[in-house]
C-alpha cells in the first residue's frame, strides 16, 4: 500500500465558524491542527480523522478547519492534483466519535439572548453537513467510520455520509429532549427520508441511546464492524466495491435527486432551533451543564 502522509499545520482559530481559514498560496493541502489525514493513493481513498485536545465535539475551531477541508478536498478533485475517489472520516478519540455541539458556547449564548451567533453556529454546522451530502459536488464515496459513541451533533453528522461503518457496541443518541431542546442541524430532515416523518420524530423525542446493530437493522449504519476492526473494514468495503463506484455514486446521486434536501430546509430548521434554545430556563441549562460534566467524567476515566 502506498501511503501518503500530511503533517499537522496550525491553523488559526476563531470564535466565528463562518469566518473560516481559507486555502492560501503556499499553504499545504489537508495539513490541520485537529484533523489529521492520510492518502491512500492506492485506495485513492482520503482519511481523515477528528484528534481534538479538547472535548471531542463540533467546537468553532474544528468547524472552521473542516470548512478549509471541504475546501482542500474540492481544490485536489478538481486539479486532479490526488485521485480521491473515497472520503472516510473518523476519531482518533478512545471510545468517541463525536460528542456533538459545543454546549459550553450554547450556554453562553442562551445566557446572553444572542440569537444570530446560534444562528451562525448552527449555518455553519448545516453548510458542512449539507456539502458533505452532496458528496463535495464530486464522484467521491462519503464513509463514516465510527469506532466510537456518537451523541447529538455527532450523530447528525454521520447522517450526510453515504456509508457509515461502525463497529459493534458503539451507541448513537440524540439526547437533546432531556434538556428541552431538540437535534437541530439536519436530524429531522435526513431521518425523516430515511425512516419517514413519524418514525422519525419517534427516535427525536424519546432521547434514548441506540446501538450499532439497532441501527444497522434500520438502515442507517450500513457495515458492522467486530471491535478494533473498524478501518480494516472500510478498507474491505471499498476493495469490494473499487469497480462498482462510478454506479455507486449514481445511485447516490438519484437518491438525492428523488428526496431532494436544500440548504434552505436544513437553515430553516437551525433557525427554529434558535428560537427553542432562547426559550430555555436556567433549569434546562443546568441539566446541560450535568450532561458536560457527566461526559468529562467520563472520557477522564
Amino acid at each position: 500500500m502506498t501511503l501518503q502522509q500530511h503533517a499537522y499545520a496550525t491553523s488559526t482559530p476563531s470564535d466565528d465558524p463562518g469566518n473560516r481559514p481559507t486555502s492560501t498560496p503556499g499553504r499545504e493541502l489537508f495539513a490541520y491542527q485537529d484533523l489529521e489525514t492520510e492518502v491512500d493513493v492506492e485506495l485513492e481513498t482520503l482519511w481523515t480523522y477528528m484528534n481534538q485536545k479538547v472535548r471531542p465535539s463540533f467546537n468553532p475551531d474544528l468547524l472552521a478547519q473542516f470548512g478549509t477541508w471541504q475546501d482542500d478536498i474540492d481544490e485536489a478533485a478538481t486539479s486532479d492534483g490526488l485521485p480521491i475517489k473515497y472520503v472516510v472520516l473518523g476519531s482518533r478519540f478512545p471510545g468517541v466519535f463525536s460528542l456533538g455541539g459545543d454546549l459550553d458556547l450554547f450556554a453562553a449564548h442562551i445566557r446572553n439572548a444572542d440569537r444570530e451567533a446560534l444562528r451562525r453556529y448552527g449555518h455553519a454546522c448545516v453548510e458542512i453537513l449539507h456539502r458533505n451530502m452532496l458528496s463535495l459536488g464530486h464522484p467521491i464515496v462519503t464513509i463514516a467510520l465510527v469506532e466510537g459513541d456518537a451523541l447529538g451533533g455527532g450523530f447528525e453528522a454521520l447522517l450526510s455520509f453515504n456509508v457509515v461503518i461502525a463497529e459493534r457496541g458503539t451507541k448513537f443518541g440524540l439526547p437533546e429532549t432531556l434538556f428541552g431542546l431538540f437535534p437541530g442541524m439536519g436530524a429531522h430532515c435526513f431521518l425523516s427520508r430515511r425512516l419517514g416523518a413519524a418514525r422519525a420524530e419517534q427516535m427525536i423525542l424519546s432521547g434514548r441511546t441506540y446501538s450499532a446493530e439497532e441501527l444497522y437493522d434500520l438502515g442507517i449504519v450500513h457495515g458492522l464492524a467486530e471491535r478494533g476492526q473498524g478501518r480494516a473494514e472500510v478498507e474491505n468495503y471499498i476493495r469490494q466495491n473499487r469497480r462498482r463506484h462510478a454506479g455507486h455514486c449514481a445511485i447516490y446521486e438519484a437518491s438525492r435527486a428523488v428526496h431532494p434536501l436544500d440548504l434552505a430546509e436544513l437553515q430553516t430548521v437551525v433557525d427554529l432551533w434558535a428560537d427553542a434554545a432562547l426559550r430555555l430556563s436556567e433549569g434546562d441549562l443546568k441539566l446541560m451543564r450535568r450532561l458536560v460534566n457527566a461526559q468529562t467524567r467520563l472520557l477522564g476515566a
